[in-house]
């Protein structure tokens, strides 16, 4: 056979290979910009939606002054900057009916709020039609519970602060871990690195088991609905679980999106505390007359005449920085 003819064979046995494996590189390289811009919207989303859980319009909601991680999480404004964000960033703004699909493939929204966490995922509704028989709803609020050998129960929150059953007391009390430690019979109480193990682990675990069964429903979902994809709970490392529950925050899944013969995953985590900043309070000696401005915490004995958010606002109106430390 001619060396012409071996090459021809050659192309004609090799080519589809080649062809199918040019496909497939250019589906992958597809998915990895899908991937990522998927990975951007999602992140920014919750960055969106983190910064809006502590916005709340009732001064009982606000940040408590005993605890700065005492912030109640509006739930409803992070879903809705949420699905704002990420339906601008996919370019789906102005389309209802897309932005209902593209929950289709996020299964769980977490919403981390101080004493207990919230999901929002598809639930069964009985209507009749398999196409409506899922809706999103959130789920109620899931305490941080913790029970030990000996009775106890115990409800943690983002800190130390707990309300807890004394079995041994017979009653229930409140207050920071170290505050209870000399009146209460509760064993866990009484060694600080302990508590903060067992509560840390508690809620991670508590989180994780919870959106195990939440993504295990969604699997029912999709498979009746015509969804191949089979939707497993992320590896999330244990830096990120802890990170996650300093403080209140949003946590949010992509799973299962088609591109070319890829799936795009991803998962995203942002914060949502309110770091309270120390007011600036403007006062006049009353000896020198002379203005001063200094912390909230400071107390000169000098007659309060304004409350400013930053120094240099009260330097503007004429008052001199007071040392607090002689």
């Amino acid at each position: 056979m001619k060396i012409t003819e071996l090459s021809i064979v050659f192309v004609l046995i090799f080519f589809p290979f080649f062809y199918i494996l040019t496909i497939h590189s250019d589906d992958a390289q597809k998915a990895n910009e899908m991937a990522y811009r998927y990975k951007t919207a999602l992140q920014t989303a919750v960055i969106d939606a983190g910064a809006v859980m502590h916005q709340n319009e009732k001064q009982y909601a606000e940040a408590g002054y005993d605890s700065a991680k005492f912030v109640k999480a509006d739930k409803e404004l992070a879903l809705s900057t949420f699905t704002q964000t990420m339906a601008l960033n996919m370019g789906i703004q102005d389309d209802q009916t897309a932005i209902q699909h593209m929950f289709d493939y996020i299964p769980a929204i977490v919403i981390l709020d101080y004493d207990g966490y919230y999901i929002f995922a598809k639930e069964t509704e009985l209507t009749g039609k398999i196409e409506n028989s899922y809706k999103h709803v959130w789920s109620p609020k899931k305490p941080y519970t913790y029970s030990d050998s000996d009775g106890n129960s115990i409800n943690f929150t983002l800190d130390g602060y707990v309300h807890a059953f004394d079995a041994g007391a017979g009653r229930w009390i409140e207050g920071f871990q170290h505050e209870l430690a000399a009146t209460s019979t509760i064993s866990l109480f009484q060694d600080s690195t302990i508590f903060e193990q067992v509560r840390r682990s508690r809620i991670v675990t508590g989180v994780q088991n919870e959106l195990a069964d939440v993504i295990n429903n969604h699997n029912e979902f999709a498979r009746k609905n015509g969804v191949s994809y089979l939707f497993t709970m992320p590896l999330i490392s244990q830096e990120d679980w802890y990170n996650s529950i300093n403080d209140i925050g949003i946590m949010a899944f992509v799973q299962g999106i088609a591109v070319g013969d890829q799936k795009v995953n991803n998962y995203a985590i942002g914060g949502g505390r309110l770091v309270k900043k120390t007011a600036v309070v403007g006062g006049v000696d009353p000896v020198t007359n002379i203005k001063y401005h200094y912390p909230a915490t400071c107390n000169p004995g000098f007659r309060a005449d304004e409350v400013f958010t930053h120094p240099r606002q009260a330097a503007a109106k004429g008052y001199f920085e007071f040392d607090c430390s002689s």
